[in-house]
């Protein structure tokens, strides 16, 4: 396995997986996210963000160049905020591997790729967002180290 930055040639893989996290969040939140199959991105969306140096895509492939997971992450820095320090963030969008294949750590080895490379680029630190309707994902995120560092919270009317 290898973990390399995402190609256009990739969109229909990552378009899978992402049905498949939107199915996961609509089995947990139907009342807040679409069913049918839906996804997060557009291909004009992703086609710009395979070309943002600022939101980079990295994919897992097998030794066929097969998409197996992928990891999508965006910068963040609050520069002359009034109230956040300055420190450069690598805020992870979204982070899937394949339904079929889970539990063969493909995902811890492209949350580590990922780790490396904030590292590398200078981050003081990496964040993602998980639904709480998501216990499998928030599993695995604490077995890799992440702790919760705010909480939303909701009441419905």
């Amino acid at each position: 396995m290898e973990i390399r930055r995402a190609k256009e040639k990739d969109m229909g893989r990552i378009h899978e997986l992402l049905r498949q996290v939107c199915m996961v969040h609509h089995k947990g939140r139907p009342d807040l996210f679409l069913g049918n199959n839906n996804r997060k991105y557009t291909d004009g969306q992703l086609k710009e963000m395979l070309q943002d140096d600022r939101r980079p895509i990295f994919v897992a492939v097998d030794e066929t160049d097969e998409v197996l997971g992928y990891a999508f992450c965006i910068f963040q820095q609050h520069l002359n905020d009034n109230i956040l320090t300055d420190i450069k963030t690598l805020y992870i969008d979204d982070l899937c591997v394949d339904e079929n294949i889970r539990g063969k750590h493909i995902g811890k080895a492209l949350y580590d790729s990922v780790l490396e490379f904030a590292k590398k680029e200078g981050c003081y630190n990496v964040t993602l967002n998980v639904w709480s309707c998501n216990e499998t994902a928030m599993k695995f995120y604490e077995k890799c180290g992440l702790k919760p560092q705010k909480i939303g919270m909701e009441t419905i009317l």
